[in-house]
């Protein structure tokens, strides 16, 4: 079931208000952006250009830290849609639970897929997928793991978009060779999810092949423009990981409080166990907060951080009424 998180209008379908009364937590959106600068007229009126493209690579292999080639795209989506399209369809294994559209996007391409529970499940594999940190639990697997499996399959994908906030576990030093992909998204870890901008890193080859699948204009003009500044912003990028990470920990004492168990999750959201995920999504849509549940578990809710001190007193006094339940 291809179903996600930030699905807002059918918690206002359901539960009334509009979308400026809801607090959406349903994703791992960061809810405090960057701030967006100001634009040049250029950036909306004219077809970006190959060295404006060319920029924003570079930018972002500096941001990276990566030897790689660099492709930006329509966000980290438009890459999990490209690359199973890249070869033939043979048998590809996604390390599981997780993000429902990689197996989605092979499935669509042709590939006979498996949800597998281990990482050495998925040797053997014309084609695995890895995200890591894992949404929606969090679960980390170590560079030197990913780095191990790579030889044991055909082509392997690391999805990387919850990864901003824990550079030491990201594999995007050692890409650029072949049949090893790594995805990042911007618009999580820079709230800016509307801009649509990711970036696969690959070898030189793979990478030339899945440029011209995106064709000559893979992102606009202002994503371009705001994607720069924003890569080379390491003191907001600094800022902002100490900033989750404090959150991270109030939110999840707030969810203790309320007697909900942390099952893991990121600094960008957090995953609790809490006995009724379908009660609890309920309980809090009333108070206009909307969630995120899973079609494969009864217990688990996941939330993002709020954004702002309003947001935060709201969930917190929804939660204190979750206590009194």
């Amino acid at each position: 079931m291809r179903d996600h998180g930030g699905n807002l209008d059918q918690a206002i379908e359901t539960y009334g208000g509009t979308a400026a009364d809801w607090i959406d937590l349903s994703t791992g959106i960061n809810r405090v952006p960057y701030p967006v600068p100001p634009l040049p007229p250029s950036a909306w009126t004219d077809l970006p250009t190959r060295r404006a493209q060319s920029d924003l690579a570079s930018v972002a292999s500096a941001a990276y830290a990566t030897p790689a080639a660099v492709l930006a795209v329509a966000g980290a989506q438009a890459a999990i849609q490209m690359i199973p399209r890249l070869g033939p369809p043979g048998c590809a294994r996604v390390l599981s639970p997780t993000y429902n559209e990689h197996a989605a996007a092979l499935r669509n391409a042709g590939w006979q897929v498996e949800d597998v529970p281990a990482l050495d499940d998925l040797a053997g594999a014309d084609l695995a997928v890895i995200v890591n940190p894992n949404n929606p639990d969090g679960r980390q697997t170590s560079p030197e793991g990913v780095l191990a499996l790579a030889g044991r399959v055909g082509r392997l994908v690391v999805d990387e978009s919850f990864a901003d906030p824990c550079p030491e576990l990201s594999v995007a030093p050692h890409a650029g060779r072949a049949g090893l992909f790594v995805l990042r998204s911007f618009g999580k870890f820079y709230g800016l999810a509307g801009l649509r901008l990711g970036f696969i890193l690959g070898a030189p080859a793979e990478i030339a092949r899945l440029s011209d699948m995106a064709g000559p204009w893979p992102v606009c003009g202002a994503a371009i423009a705001i994607g720069q500044a924003a890569l080379s912003d390491g003191d907001w990028a600094a800022d902002t990981i100490a900033r989750l990470a404090d959150e991270a920990e109030r939110l999840d004492a707030i969810a203790s409080a309320a007697g909900w168990a942390s099952v893991g999750g990121t600094t960008l959201f957090r995953l609790y166990d809490t006995d009724d995920a379908a009660g609890a999504q309920t309980f809090l849509a009333r108070h206009h907060i909307w969630s995120r549940r899973f079609p494969y578990s009864q217990e688990w809710l996941r939330l993002g951080l709020p954004g702002g001190a309003d947001e935060w007193a709201r969930l917190e006094t929804a939660l204190r009424g979750a206590e009194r339940r």
